[in-house]
């Protein structure tokens, strides 16, 4: 009695074999559709393989948190000594004449090609600063200056360095230390005035709050007087070159936050049109031409917090954590292969300090506040919000097998139709043979 009723509800019901025909034409609809059902499979199992990085947009929660800064940036009409790199923001902070993590490479003059000429970092004479040739005794005037805070000696300017030190301190020009007992023995002035036709690369990396400031690189040491950020400017408008000093200057590379890696560019896409999700740097290889040593150049940048997830690492994921005390470079890498960086968009502005309309461009009704300090100038801002781009998998694995399963009946169904059309046609071409017959 059951097995009849589980009878009556078989759907797929049998032929003996003997009321089967097997034909040509079924024989080779059979190979055919073996072969695409092999290939649509392939195609199948591809796509299950395929790695789609998807965007979302979210808030940045991020607290207290810092960024890196990696830049490498060419100045072929100023020498490495007269070049300061400064960095400030809206939380206080200042990093005056930044040593740490970057280096200066001087270049010879344009006439000769503008190739390094040596690298090293900032202190221009960091082996004569160690005045170990000194007599233990000696401690060194100041010059009606108040001693550095970060004097070898304390209470003491022992190197020309340290009188310049001083004097930015307090908020003095310096020139060339003429009458310092310290600089005429280091022959600071001699050694100015040779690289006065060199050019500088500064390359690097900074570590700033990740809020609002702005890093410039300006001729002079700097110092604050009250609210006010002064360069001392003597050194630069006091030069025997032809033509003066200028900021011409070429980017050659500036990113906030570590580089993606090769492959990962490619898995966002390597084209570069407005509408993809091409991770660039829009400053890389900017080249900018005056012969105003008078000039200054304004970069407006917007930075955007970006992250990379890669594949399955939620389940390496251990909490992020930043340390502070790492080396340049350090941030931005998860161990569980994630990537944290920033994108950024990009204005420019550029005037000369002497003031006036922008007649000879055409535009008379433009025109530009006077005064400033000439330089280069970086002023960024940071996004609240924040990109993660995930990688995922391009369908689950069931919809893996959906899609086999697809493939499979669909390919079936299609041949067997198509396998029954042809047996039928076959059998009326042969009555209506038969009848002529």
């Amino acid at each position: 009695m059951a097995k009849s009723r589980f009878t009556r509800l078989d759907a797929f019901t049998k032929t003996v074999e003997d009321a089967r025909i097997r034909t040509t034409s079924g024989g080779i609809v059979t190979i055919v559709s073996l072969i695409v059902v092999f290939f649509l499979s392939w195609g199948e199992w591809r796509d299950y393989r395929r790695i789609e990085v998807h965007p979302e947009l979210i808030v940045d929660k991020g607290r207290g948190e810092r960024m890196e800064i990696h830049l490498n940036i060419s100045f072929p009409r100023v020498p490495c000594e007269l070049l300061t790199l400064d960095v400030m923001d809206v939380s206080g902070e200042q990093q005056h004449g930044v040593q740490h993590g970057v280096k200066k490479t001087r270049l010879r003059p344009q006439s000769e090609g503008g190739g390094p000429i040596d690298s090293k970092t900032l202190s221009l004479h960091a082996a004569d600063e160690t005045a170990t040739h000194l007599d233990p005794s000696y401690c060194g005037p100041c010059y009606g200056a108040n001693p550095p805070s970060n004097a070898a000696k304390p209470g003491c300017c022992q190197t020309c360095d340290e009188v310049r030190n001083a004097y930015a301190e307090a908020s003095w020009a310096f020139g060339k230390g003429e009458g310092v007992e310290q600089c005429e023995r280091e022959h600071y002035a001699e050694k100015l005035d040779e690289q006065r036709h060199e050019g500088c690369r500064i390359e690097g990396g900074l570590r700033v709050n990740k809020v609002i400031g702005n890093f410039h690189l300006a001729p002079g040491r700097s110092f604050s007087n009250g609210n006010m950020h002064v360069h001392d400017l003597k050194n630069y408008w006091d030069t025997p070159v032809q033509g003066g000093h200028s900021f011409t200057h070429t980017i050659h590379h500036l990113r906030f936050g570590p580089q993606l890696p090769d492959d990962v560019g490619k898995k966002l896409g390597n084209k570069n049109l407005p509408w993809t999700n091409h991770h660039l740097n829009p400053l890389d290889n900017t080249h900018q031409e005056t012969d105003d040593p008078n000039y200054n150049y304004m970069y407006f940048v917007k930075i955007v917090p970006t992250s990379y997830l890669p594949l399955g690492w939620e389940k390496r994921f251990s909490g992020f954590r930043e340390d502070h005390g790492a080396e340049i470079g350090a941030f931005g890498k998860g161990g569980d292969g994630s990537i944290e960086t920033h994108q950024y968009s990009v204005t420019s502005h550029k005037r000369s300090l002497a003031g006036g309309d922008d007649s000879a461009e055409g535009h008379q009704e433009r025109l530009h506040s006077k005064g400033g300090i000439p330089g280069v100038f970086f002023s960024y801002d940071i996004s609240p919000m924040k990109v993660i781009n995930r990688e995922e998998r391009a369908k689950t694995f069931i919809g893996f097998v959906a899609g086999l399963c697809a493939i499979v009946g669909g390919t079936l169904t299609v041949a067997a139709a198509v396998d029954r059309a042809m047996f039928e046609g076959g059998i009326r071409l042969k009555k209506l043979r038969s009848k002529d017959l």
